[in-house]
């Protein structure tokens, strides 16, 4: 992994929880920009150290500027951790989203946009326009939890929104993300080719257009490297394949 300020976190809900977080800033220097990423459902294997959010915290601080900050949903563990309290069907999480996003307006972190990534993208649209928050990117939205009227408020608000929608996706394909996300006028659907819902082999697409929307003319990012680097641990969930790629959501029930 690519130098870094890495600083783990425990974050404090509002209904008296503590969370598991990590915060990844550049090495020598301040942030320009910081996403908060908001993890894949965590009863399917979803966490903080998902593949493509994983590879942004060990990645953008060094190659774009970009503070990272990870955090563990109720209930969820990972390597770094587990945080208390237990899953609550995007309910109760709407407290760590708002922990997450008050720690980084309290550590006067820039330009503070939400990633979410499957579940995260439902938690995204339903509780992310919070102050500060200048808009959200979405890996492989479900609309599974998040209502219509969660996209309208988006809508109203005006705030960009992007959605990366993978061509191979197992929940929501392009052409039905195009006829949903028509609701929210500023949002910009684009569908990745070859794609599948857990981006395998698409983490650094995804890293590259995140960086792209939130800084114009920062991407794509550099694809070598001739500084020092680090050492991560990238075996760590070498025997949960599911969970290291982010985890599936349970299959939609059919008539």
């Amino acid at each position: 992994m690519l130098p870094a300020r890495r600083e783990a976190l425990t974050l404090h809900t509002a209904d008296g929880l503590e969370l598991v977080g990590e915060l990844a800033l550049p090495a020598d220097r301040e942030p320009v920009a910081t996403i908060v990423c908001v993890h894949p459902l965590p009863t399917h294997g979803g966490m903080m150290d998902s593949h493509v959010f994983r590879k942004a915290a060990w990645r953008l601080p060094a190659l774009a500027d970009i503070a990272v900050l990870r955090f563990n949903t109720r209930g969820t563990e990972s390597q770094q951790g587990k945080s208390q309290g237990a899953f609550d069907h995007g309910v109760g999480e709407r407290f760590d989203l708002a922990a997450a996003v008050e720690h980084a307006e309290f550590a006067e972190l820039p330009r503070l946009w939400l990633v979410g990534w499957s579940f995260g993208t439902d938690l995204t649209l339903k509780y992310g326009l919070e102050p500060g928050v200048e808009g959200a990117v979405l890996l492989s939205p479900p609309l599974r939890y998040s209502k219509e009227e969660d996209l309208e408020r988006w809508a109203e608000d005006g705030r960009p929104l992007l959605a990366l929608i993978p061509e191979q996706d197992d929940y929501l394909q392009y052409p039905e993300a195009k006829r949903r996300f028509a609701a929210v006028p500023q949002a910009e659907v684009v569908e990745i080719p070859g794609g599948g819902h857990l981006w395998v082999g698409k983490a650094e697409e995804a890293l590259d257009r995140i960086v792209s929307r939130i800084l114009p003319g920062h991407g794509p990012l550099p694809t070598t490297w001739d500084g020092p680097m680090e050492r991560g641990d990238t075996s760590a969930y070498a025997d949960k394949t599911v969970a290291a790629f982010g985890g599936f959501l349970p299959k939609p029930e059919r008539d």
